[in-house]
């Protein structure tokens, strides 16, 4: 029984040969990330809109090298949050969908890309 508390009094010891680390009086604090940004297609149609006053259905397809469904879905939920607007029309007999990035889509990445930058500030200094 003694050698079992002696194996169990040198498994709580820490290893000599790891370098100790410094500790922190409270854990550092993380950002609350906005999911619906987050997703890696959503970011992408944000950012791809931020670059640019419109893009239609296609072009976002094309850019973001995903297929109809997919996007539709994700735009879709972007517009649902009235981080895009999307237009529909006819050029000539052919139906167009066009989205533009709507303020409050502007102001949504914008949060998003500052918490990001505050996440590898604080993961680099850690």
């Amino acid at each position: 029984m003694a050698r079992a508390d002696a194996r169990h009094a040198n498994l709580s010891r820490s290893d000599p040969h790891t370098p100790s680390r410094p500790v922190r009086e409270r854990p550092a604090a993380v950002p609350e990330l906005d999911r619906l940004v987050h997703e890696r297609l959503r970011l992408g149609i944000l950012s791809a809109l931020a670059m640019n006053d419109s893009l239609s259905f296609n072009d976002l397809k094309r850019l973001l090298k995903t297929t109809d469904g997919n996007l539709s879905v994700h735009a879709r939920k972007l517009e649902e949050a009235q981080y895009v607007r999307c237009t529909k029309f006819f050029e000539g007999r052919v139906p167009r969908t066009e989205y533009q990035l709507t303020p409050a889509g502007r102001a949504a990445l914008e949060t998003y890309l500052d918490q990001m930058e505050q996440l590898i500030r604080a993961t680099r200094e850690g």
